[in-house]
């Protein structure tokens, strides 16, 4: 016969397993915006696929969402030489793809060849290719390879956050994954099941086996009307990414699942076309290809009331090409433009422009007015638009608003170059400056304000071309980092790009997810899925 008390304990403990087991058996519930293009991780381009990746890939490395700091994956240590050329893994012993093929130095030795193959097209083989000729991988032993690449890779290390490992020997190729989850079933147009990877390596603290959710089932729904209803009527269990309106409704109803991480990586922007080919009249050209113009119209805009108006007070003023949120690489002696339309007049005025019965206009007697292009449908741009107009009519500038579908924005900004000003944002996926080398350089088709150039125009373009080089080739972090910082300093000097503002990072969880620590690193909700679970 039980005690009273074993009785007590007896009964804790089948609550404990039931808990458990009920744990493991819970299914996760969230939205694709979009049909995954490709399961192949190698191949990942679309934000669907790069979701489904990061919830099934091994990856050597990774980094850390909440701390930015890189931890062990499948390489247990690494060591990269002084010439940021070569990296050494220690691998994990004993462990085996999700179909219990096991796992060693040939399938990163694999991987990486497969990666670096040109035929290929490999998006997260760019980031390696930092100049001509192949990547040897040398297997030490059974755990240990060594890769070296044909020229220094910056930031090498982090680049291996992308690169899932795929199996040398599994018959199921790439769906043999060493993550927490496995793909179990894809319906075209409706749905991806993932399962639970039995074989996934890792354990908690308590020695219990990771993840603890048994499956994930992630609707391919492009509507984000219907994933917000979905999510009230709690069919869904989290919304990776909210608009600031999305959000204040919720959070007015429901304020313990509407989270604001802070500040994202992602910024809000314009600039003005200085392509000498440009449409566009010659004394207009002459204003824009003038810093203290550009410094004027920078000062002249109130970014706090962008901030609080256009984005609710989901959003920070912005200082440069770097937000705050990136830790490291942000260059912290930069401060915010205060606005003032007085100093901007008064610049604009030893410029040689005037005021004529409110009008500014310049030494030539032309009035001062442009238009801002922004994409149609992006009621946030669109408002930041309108109040930047009447911004800069305080200083007598008048401003056109024109509003146009995205794909003939594009054309407009990368193939006819028929416009004066455009607002837009630039989304960042990664940290490191490397990710924004495309921008920067000169002679690079994204340096948007004036694209491909055969030779810097500008004293101030090559030392920003003779920097970021430098920080690319650069082994030690803090000389990169000196040279970044040097980079954000003259984005700010000169102004090619006027920063408005940074979007925060806006997301929600039901109150049935635990674990859930909402950070502002895609993706923002399950960076941690392995450790989250359902009561």
């Amino acid at each position: 016969m039980l005690t009273k008390k074993r009785s007590a304990i007896v009964i804790l403990a089948v609550c404990a397993v039931l808990s458990s087991l009920a744990a493991a058996q819970a299914q996760l519930r969230f939205c694709l915006h979009s049909e995954p293009k490709t399961f192949e991780p190698l191949k990942v381009e679309d934000d669907a696929s790069a979701a489904i990746r990061y919830l099934t890939g091994g990856v050597l490395i990774r980094l850390n969402r909440q701390t930015q700091a890189l931890e062990p994956g499948l390489g247990i240590s690494w060591k990269v030489s002084k010439d940021s050329r070569q990296i050494t893994f220690e691998l994990r012993s004993g462990v085996s793809f999700s179909d219990g093929t096991p796992f060693s130095a040939e399938d990163v030795a694999y991987t990486v060849q497969q990666l670096m193959d040109p035929s290929l097209h490999s998006a997260t083989g760019d980031a390696f290719r930092s100049g001509p000729g192949k990547v040897e991988t040398r297997i030490v032993s059974p755990t240990k390879i060594s890769i070296t690449f044909p020229a220094p890779v910056a930031g090498l290390d982090r680049q291996f956050d992308q690169v899932a490992i795929l199996s040398a020997h599994s018959p199921k190729k790439e769906m043999a994954v060493l993550g927490p989850f496995m793909v179990a079933d894809y319906k075209p147009g409706t749905s991806v099941l993932l399962k639970r990877n039995p074989n996934y390596w890792k354990s908690d603290e308590q020695g219990h086996k990771l993840p603890y959710l048994d499956s994930i089932l992630l609707d391919i729904q492009p509507n984000h009307d219907v994933e917000m209803l979905r999510f009230k009527r709690n069919e869904i269990d989290l919304i990776n990414s909210l608009d600031s309106e999305y959000f204040d409704k919720l959070a007015s109803t429901s304020a313990n699942v509407a989270h604001d991480a802070g500040p994202s990586l992602d910024s809000e922007q314009m600039w003005f076309n200085q392509v000498a080919k440009a449409p566009i009249s010659a004394y207009k050209k002459k204003w824009f290809r003038s810093t203290t113009f550009r410094k004027a119209i920078s000062q002249a805009i109130n970014r706090s009331d962008l901030a609080r108006i256009a984005f609710r007070g989901h959003a920070q003023p912005a200082v440069g090409p770097v937000s705050p949120a990136n830790k490291f690489w942000f260059n912290s002696r930069l401060k915010p433009e205060t606005c003032s339309p007085d100093a901007a007049l008064k610049a604009l005025q030893q410029e040689g422009f005037h005021l004529e019965n409110g009008t500014l206009k310049d030494t030539d007697g032309n009035e001062v007015v442009f238009s801002i292009i922004t994409n149609s449908g992006n009621k946030y741009r669109e408002r930041m638009a309108t109040m930047i107009q009447e911004d800069l009519q305080k200083i007598g500038i008048h401003v056109n608003v024109v509003t146009l579908d995205f794909p003939s924005l594009i054309e407009r900004m990368t193939q006819t170059f028929d416009y004066e000003a455009i607002l837009l944002g630039l989304t960042n996926v990664g940290l490191d400056p490397n990710d924004q080398m495309n921008v920067w350089l000169s002679s690079s088709e994204n340096h948007q304000w004036n694209p491909s150039e055969k030779t810097p125009e500008t004293a101030w373009e090559a030392e920003i071309d003779n920097l970021m080089r430098a920080q690319a080739s650069a082994s030690d972090p803090k000389k990169r980092k000196d040279s970044f910082d040097r980079v954000q300093e003259i984005a700010v000097e000169q102004a090619p790009f006027i920063y408005l503002v940074n979007r925060n990072a806006l997301s929600a969880i039901s109150s049935r997810v635990q674990g859930a620590q909402p950070v502002i690193l895609v993706p923002q909700t399950y960076w941690n899925v392995e450790r989250l679970w359902l009561k």
